[in-house]
Formats: C-alpha cells, structure tokens, sequence
C-alpha cells in the first residue's frame, strides 16, 4: 500500500466512479484500475462492488474510509509542516459550515485568512444540520466544522470554540410596513406572509411559534435552500426570519432589516478533531479564535 492507492481510492469514492476519478486525477482509468486491483490484492479484500458500470463500497472498503482518510490528512500535515518552517505558503484547509454561519461569521473569516496566507485554498462543504457538520469531521471528510444550533454546542471527542451568538432579525422588502433598523415584536407580523425553511430548523420553530400564537401571519412558502429565501423576500413574496449573519448581505441587495424581541439566538462553534490538524486548519482554527474574543469584547462593551 502506498500513498498514491489511497489518493486513488478515496478518488473514486469522492467522484462516484472510476471513470470521473480517472479524469479528476488525469491519469489513464487502466492505470487506475491497476492501482486498485494491486491494493485489494494486498489487503485481501474487495474494497467496491461492480454496479453495471458504477461501483458501490464494500462493507471493508467502508471501513477502511475513515483511516484512509486520517492517513491522507496526516500525509498532508506532513508536507505542510515542511512548508510552515518557511511560513505557511501552501496547503489546504476544509472545513463543513450550515448555511447561516456559511454568510458570517466565515466570509469574514476566509477574508482575513486569504489576506494572512494568501497561498492556502480554503474548501468547504456544504452541511444542513449541526448533525451533518458534525459528522464530516469525525469521518475526517473535512478537518473543520462551523455550526449553528439553538443551545451551546456540547460534545464529546471533538474541541468546540464557542465564536458567536446571532440573534434573529426580520428581513422584508422595502417599502412594505416593517421599517429598517426598527426593532418590532412578533404581534407586528400580523397578516404577513411567511418564507420558512422546513420542519426541523431554529428558524422554521420561531416562525411556527409565529403562526400558531393567532395573530393572522401564515406561511406561504417552504424553501430547502436558504439561498432561494432572499430573491422571494426581494420580490415580495413574503418576509423571512432569519440569523444576524444575514443583516449585511440583505441590505445590499436592498431588503429592510429589523430586529425582533424577544427573540432566541444561533449559537454559532467551530469543531475539530483534537489532533490530525494540518498547520493550515491550525492556522484557521487559530483564527477564529482571534475573532470569537473580538466579537465576545464588543457584545459586552
């Protein structure tokens, strides 16, 4: 087994195949095939099963995914180790985020990061629930995880760094009733139309509570991508509760932002592995750190 097979297989589950890892990978797919065939022979396992002309992971090559993994990782910190004696001029950091914390506080974060080390990329992945973010960094799918949730992030086998917490504003389109910058209470809402995301988010139970204290609003639509919410609230469609991360963003594309009280508040963490930190995700980890006792400073100011 050398690093070069597991480059290869984690290719091919990434990719979905042979043929699309061969051509991420711009090697020949004979080659890639040969390389596989050599490592189950090796290990004495059938790491895929053929499906027609896919391929699923077999119950060993599901296994071994996770400690493949952690060896890439490890390889790579090797290299980037190498590289940070001379400043960190290279390497990769990966990191899941929710949709909310994905606005802010990351955009700040890759922003001051990419003007630190120009050199890093900096990837992530997209997860819908802190379950999901969660998951992709215990299975070493990504070294990082930025999440909101309704109650401080509390876990075991991972470092949680508390960044921030977000209040929930209203965001509406201009010229409506709701004012910018003019805090309302949720009796003000009443007969307004509702974009909520589905059951099972912060955001969908404090609109839920909305509707169901008898003051008139309903829902009129229910979104899966908190992108599409935005354009519908800009073109009328109704209003949106949403996170603080979103304030910025709305009123440049020319919404109304207004605070609603009471309210409850996105408790927004990084995670990580307690070790397998490539000096790039240190460096980031780091980071966020810096901006968490920053914005902690200016909340009690």
């Amino acid at each position: 087994m050398d690093a070069r097979q597991l480059e290869y297989f984690l290719a091919i589950v990434e990719h979905g195949g042979f043929s699309k890892a061969a051509a991420a990978l711009h090697v020949a797919q004979p080659s890639l095939s040969q390389a596989m065939a050599n490592l189950e022979a090796d290990l004495g396992v059938a790491l895929f099963h053929r499906v027609g002309r896919g391929v699923v992971l077999s119950e060993a090559g599901t296994e071994l995914l996770e400690p493949s993994r952690r060896v890439q990782r490890d390889l790579a910190a090797v290299r980037d180790t190498a590289t940070r004696l001379a400043g960190l001029r290279g390497g990769r950091v990966e990191i899941a985020t929710m949709p909310s914390p994905g606005i802010e506080p990351l955009t700040t974060l890759i922003h001051r990061f990419a003007e630190l080390h120009p050199s890093v990329t900096v990837s992530t992945q997209a997860a819908f629930t802190p379950d999901e973010a969660i998951s992709l960094v215990r299975n070493g799918a990504c070294e990082l995880g930025l999440l909101g949730s309704a109650t401080p992030v509390l876990l075991s086998g991972l470092d949680v760094l508390p960044v921030e917490e977000q209040p929930f504003v209203v965001v509406a389109a201009p010229g409506g009733r709701i004012e910018d910058d003019v805090t309302i209470h949720p009796d003000d809402l009443a007969g307004e139309k509702l974009i909520a995301s589905r059951t099972g988010s912060l955001m969908r139970s404090i609109v839920d509570d909305i509707t169901a204290g008898g003051r008139g609003a309903e829902i009129a639509t229910i979104v899966d991508h908190r992108t599409s919410i935005l354009p519908l609230v800009l073109t009328g469609v109704g209003v949106a509760v949403l996170p603080s991360s979103w304030t910025r963003l709305a009123r440049r594309c020319g919404a109304v932002v207004a605070r609603i009280e009471p309210t409850a508040h996105l408790h927004v963490a990084m995670v990580s592995l307690p070790a397998h930190l490539t000096p790039a995700a240190q460096a980031f980890l780091a980071l966020t750190g810096s901006l968490a006792q920053k914005r902690a400073q200016d909340s009690s100011s």
